[in-house]
């Protein structure tokens, strides 16, 4: 992610734009120069998954647990630090960065291949370095943070463009994160998720002023400076010529000498005074200067110029497709706030992405959950788009889904489906109805999903929680027919048991957990 490159080359051959960080003292100094009793870190979620999930037996995708342990550390430790933290969390895939987003999806499957044969060898889980997020890990650490009663947002755009954009226009502190993008932005200082220790609340800063003494550029320049390295909109191989060009010009042979030789390569092409701007000296077809124009547009923030661009044009805003027959600023801030599922993603562009999840490709038995789940897809979407005149209804959504087989050459279109019910309640009515009998309406439709409405009557007197897990149980038992009644009592028992022990609790019972790693041991070898 980011700019190819930068962090090592930061790390490695200017370690003098690396500035140790006193979280305590640089929040003080930032309250005195802002006149603000709480300075505001707005930090990456997407980046931090990692430092996050520490839970050893991460190969179950378990631990919600121990995970909501590590959260409540990490938001305790900033919250004593009089610190006040804005999540940010990716909530769409721009196009112009979907061949990047494909490109690292079948990165990251192979990583999964390995995970599985390790496993089929050695009857046990990797080490670290193997290590692989648990499936959806993203989307409940949004809901997980609310519950923390922290603040979390979700994108309608590039994730990092928001993050810049809303830590420069609220005068925050900095930016937590994980991503040299935040180099690039003309924005607040960068602080790495990485390096940050919570003991001492201390970290380090990537400092963009630092490296541009170094290198001799302007702060205006890193747009393209980023560009010709490689990023997500303009891919490294793209401008491999122009690299090389500089290096043989640069002459030198040293470590970074790369990075050296593209900013030498900018300050000979700056633009002149007649106006004519130096991007164009470039030997650059006309797809590759679109795509660094475009990159370059990518990096200002509201009301920035760049002096390598004949016209300075902001992003446009996402136009929602559905905004004859819904109200599109209620539904975008629904999204935003973290508060809804899918639902714009449908809605605005009738596009949706599922990451990678841990499945065993040579696994013949089991469905791929995008497989496995394309039916409840299809009734919610029929819900979703209920609001579509008759005549609207060969409307599909287009899905970039992962799973193995799947090359990601283009998305599966997927049609609506009507719920197997009456009548489909209005989306509205069902997020902002106050009649008293909606309840059970809301509850009778969500059955609905899972073709288990005619239960309805036995299935609500369970509390919320369990009323879904209930759910989803009874659909993966119809559906995936090699499923035991042991499976299901597994699935039912951690539900019912483990929700009501703290992590503390689950930590001191040695019993339960040397039997539960007695049970996974001997299911791995019976799987092997």
């Amino acid at each position: 992610m980011g700019v190819k490159g930068l962090q090592y080359f930061m790390e490695s051959c200017c370690p003098e734009a690396c500035l140790p960080v006193d979280l305590l003292q640089m929040a003080a100094t930032h309250a005195k120069a802002h006149h603000q009793t709480t300075a505001t870190v707005v930090v990456d979620g997407m980046a931090c998954l990692r430092y996050w999930y520490r839970c050893q037996a991460w190969v179950h995708g378990g631990q919600w647990q121990e995970y909501m342990h590590f959260l409540e550390e990490f938001v305790g430790a900033f919250t004593r630090a009089g610190l006040r933290l804005v999540f940010f969390f990716d909530g769409t895939v721009e196009e112009q960065k979907r061949a990047e987003w494909v490109k690292r999806r079948l990165r990251v499957n192979k990583d999964i291949a390995r995970m599985f044969q390790y496993i089929k060898n050695h009857c046990q889980q990797p080490d670290r370095d193997m290590f692989c997020l648990p499936s959806g890990l993203a989307t409940f650490s949004r809901f997980a943070l609310k519950s923390l009663g922290q603040e979390v947002w979700c994108s309608v755009r590039e994730g990092d463009y928001e993050i810049a954009q809303f830590a420069l226009s609220n005068n925050c502190m900095a930016i937590l994160g994980n991503d040299t993008d935040f180099v690039i932005y003309d924005t607040v200082p960068y602080l790495s998720i990485a390096k940050l220790k919570l003991e001492s609340m201390t970290t380090v800063q990537f400092s963009r002023e630092k490296l541009c003494n170094i290198l001799k550029l302007q702060k205006s320049d890193l747009p393209l400076f980023a560009c010709i390295l490689g990023n997500d909109i303009v891919p490294e191989h793209h401008l491999q010529h122009v690299r090389k060009n500089a290096l043989s010009s640069y002459g030198k042979k040293h470590q970074g000498d790369k990075v050296h030789a593209v900013a030498k390569l900018i300050n000979s092409l700056h633009p002149n005074g007649d106006g004519i701007h130096g991007i164009s000296a470039l030997p650059l077809s006309k797809a590759d200067k679109e795509a660094v124009e475009k990159g370059i547009q990518s990096y200002l923030l509201p009301g920035q110029m760049s002096p390598w661009l004949d016209s300075n044009l902001q992003p446009p805003e996402p136009v929602c497709v559905m905004k004859k027959y819904i109200n599109a600023d209620i539904l975008q801030e629904k999204h935003m706030r973290a508060e809804c599922f899918i639902s714009y993603n449908v809605l605005y562009d009738g596009v949706v992405e599922c990451s990678n999840t841990l499945e065993d490709e040579e696994d013949v038995e089991l469905s791929p959950q995008a497989i496995l789940y394309q039916p409840i897809r299809e009734h919610i979407y029929g819900v979703l788009l209920s609001a579509l005149p008759d005549h609207d209804h060969d409307l599909s959504v287009k899905e970039w889904f992962v799973f193995s087989g799947n090359p990601l050459k283009e998305p599966n279109k997927v049609a609506p489906k009507a719920l197997n019910i009456p009548r489909t309640p209005d989306l509205m009515t069902l997020w902002f109805g106050k009649n008293s009998e909606l309840k059970s309406v809301r509850v009778f439709t969500f059955l609905a999903v899972f073709d288990l409405q005619d239960f309805s009557q036995d299935i609500i007197h369970f509390e919320t929680p369990l009323v879904t897990v209930i759910c989803l149980v009874a659909y993966i038992a119809v559906q995936a027919k090699h499923i035991s009644l042991e499976d299901i009592d597994a699935y039912l028992s951690q539900a019912v048991c483990i929700r009501y022990k703290s992590y503390t609790e689950l930590q001191q019972t040695k019993g339960l957990l040397e039997f539960a790693r007695h049970l996974a041991g001997a299911a791995l070898i019976v799987y092997v």
